[in-house]
């Protein structure tokens, strides 16, 4: 009898309460997570952005620091040649050393610093900015106004690209009085940093190239 009754006795469907380990809002999440759209195409191209900003400065960022770093020592070079080593060859009447390759070094590195360095702080966006007028406009014409920007910088660092290669190879039949360096590799630098501006504000122009924001925006 017991037999025939559980037979007959139909199968209830278990309610979310009745799941182990689980509560109705985690039955809920489970039920809604098969409805919800892939997320993952966003957060791929957002991903992707970022990672070819990182890729783009950071070969100039490298170069940047190593430049850095030589101009450092250059200047530590420079004052201790002028102010120690020439006093004691002319205390010890000691033939004099020849310092005005560091002069040589400071200006090459000085050029390749500013225009490498432009190019990087454009990117940062920690060049100087004056908020005036802009940021008082609709999002939409902002966005028109810093996009028309951008493009702006970008054929300025196209034409010191350009006229930076011209002036590299016309002078690269000169060459430095003290180190005797090619001269072409001082103009050189305002092809690459021409290049590099150009390449961050075509990119960031666009969307390309994802930017910091600025500090008005972050306010």
């Amino acid at each position: 009898m017991k037999n025939t009754q559980s037979e007959s006795t139909p199968t209830r469907r278990a309610s979310p309460g009745d799941l182990p380990f689980q509560s109705t809002s985690d039955v809920s999440d489970l039920d809604q997570s098969s409805n919800r759209p892939n997320s993952k195409t966003p957060e791929f191209g957002r991903g992707g952005k970022a990672r070819a900003r990182k890729i783009l400065a950071f070969l100039p960022k490298a170069l940047l620091a190593g430049l850095l770093i030589l101009a450092i020592l250059d200047m530590l070079a420079g004052v201790l040649l002028r102010y120690v080593v020439v006093a004691v060859t002319e205390y010890f009447d000691l033939p004099g050393v020849n310092f005005f390759w560091v002069e040589e070094v400071g200006e090459f590195t000085l050029a390749w610093l500013t225009l490498v360095g432009g190019a990087i702080a454009l990117l940062e966006r920690t060049h100087f900015e004056l908020a005036v007028l802009v940021h008082r406009l609709p999002e939409r014409i902002r966005r028109l106004i810093d996009r028309v920007n951008y493009w702006l910088i970008a054929g300025f660092g196209l034409l010191a690209a350009i006229y930076g290669w011209k002036l590299a190879a016309l002078n690269s039949v000169l060459l430095s009085p003290a180190l005797e360096i090619n001269l072409g590799w001082l103009y050189l630098s305002a092809a690459v940093g021409g290049a590099l501006i150009a390449i961050y504000a075509a990119g960031i122009a666009l969307g390309l190239i994802e930017r910091k924001a600025a500090a008005i925006e972050a306010l």
